[in-house]
């Protein structure tokens, strides 16, 4: 009985004993495969590093506003007489734009004028007498102070009479009328928009550290999103003696000229500031460089010799780069890249250092130094 145990046992253990040997023996021949096992290579798309001019610019936003513009209101209360405009109406300075009534004011003005008249006789009658001697001098003098008071009243209601009429106080272009005949306006009510359009002014902000690269005079590029990517161009004409204490930026003014009158006041707009002298960078789309916790980085592709087949066996080796300034897709490369290079532009996130790879360049991402966010098109 003791021996066939002994005996079932051994069986049991050489059983067991193949069974593992068999699963060691595989698993030694799978590591062996997917050591031997060569990754498939990544389709990446390339591009030659090759120098290009590179204008170092500063990048802002603002606003465009008119040199002179204003909302044109009543001085004074009054019933609307006589519209002098059309919508839309390029005016001169003095133009009538509005008249309210004002015709007890006028009977008031002729009712000083009949007594500044009367006045200057009484004075002028007086003068010739005084050579007489038939009155005294206090008398002329009298009367010359009452014509003067006179005087300064007619001068007083022909101002007020003048507040009744609303007039251009520049030269510009009028917006809607808000006014109707016959309404009454109050006080301070607006009836027309005016602006100055020609030139026109655009107000941005640079952090302080630009100060020293900005002067009066430096010319100055605008785009706004309603004309895509044309651009405008205008030069420095002031900046802020005052540095802003919360954000350290300080305020620049442009101006621009505006002939057809495609900016107006109020458009938001990017604008570029062109400073020092251009420089040669290897410039490279945006998306061919790689940030990484150690810096930035750029897949360089080499062919490490002929295969079996004879065909070229290109890997992506790491390099790291330094970077400067961006401009639209571009951005400019400073140190660590040589001309000549091939760099990966598209399909390096799955790359590792020395990945196969095929170029296919079919499709390149976008390269435009002139790219402009807000205006794809």
């Amino acid at each position: 009985m003791i021996k066939r145990m002994i005996i079932m046992l051994i069986v049991i253990g050489l059983i067991l004993g193949g069974i593992f040997g068999f699963q060691a023996f595989k698993n030694r021949m799978i590591a062996a495969y997917l050591a031997n096992l060569k990754a498939p290579p990544q389709t990446v798309s390339t591009m030659t590093a090759a120098t290009s001019p590179w204008q170092t610019t500063l990048l802002s936003v603002g606003s465009f506003n008119a040199v002179e513009g204003s909302n044109l209101s009543a001085q004074v209360q009054g019933i609307v007489q006589k519209i002098g405009f059309e919508d839309g109406q390029d005016v001169k300075k003095g133009d009538l734009i509005v008249q309210l009534l004002a015709d007890q004011q006028v009977a008031t003005l002729q009712q000083y004028q009949a007594s500044a008249a009367n006045a200057q006789i009484a004075y002028e009658r007086d003068s010739r007498l005084i050579k007489a001697n038939t009155i005294a001098q206090s008398q002329v003098d009298s009367d010359l102070a009452a014509w003067k008071a006179a005087q300064a009243q007619v001068a007083s209601q022909q101002a007020l009479i003048d507040q009744y009429s609303i007039r251009a106080p520049f030269d510009g272009h009028l917006g809607i009328r808000l006014v109707s005949l016959g309404q009454y306006l109050a006080a301070g009510t607006a009836v027309v928009t005016l602006q100055s359009l020609d030139p026109i002014q655009f107000d941005f902000s640079l952090p302080q550290q630009a100060l020293s690269q900005l002067k009066v005079g430096q010319a100055v590029t605008a785009t706004v999103d309603a004309y895509g990517s044309q651009t405008f161009s205008g030069k420095i004409t002031a900046i802020s003696p005052l540095v802003d204490t919360e954000s350290r930026n300080i305020t620049i003014r442009a101006t621009f000229e505006n002939p057809d009158r495609k900016l107006l006041p109020g458009m938001f707009g990017n604008v570029s500031v062109v400073v020092g002298e251009p420089k040669d960078y290897i410039a490279l789309p945006q998306t061919a460089v790689t940030i990484n916790p150690y810096g930035n980085v750029v897949y360089v592709v080499t062919d490490k010799g002929g295969g079996s087949d004879g065909k070229p066996q290109l890997v992506a080796s790491q390099k790291f780069v330094t970077t400067g300034e961006a401009r639209g897709d571009q951005i400019a490369v400073t140190k660590g890249l040589n001309v000549g290079e091939v760099v990966v532009t598209s399909g390096q996130l799955k790359l590792n250092n020395g990945s196969p790879v095929i170029i296919n360049n079919d499709a390149q991402p976008s390269n435009d130094p002139n790219a402009n966010p807000a205006n794809p098109n």
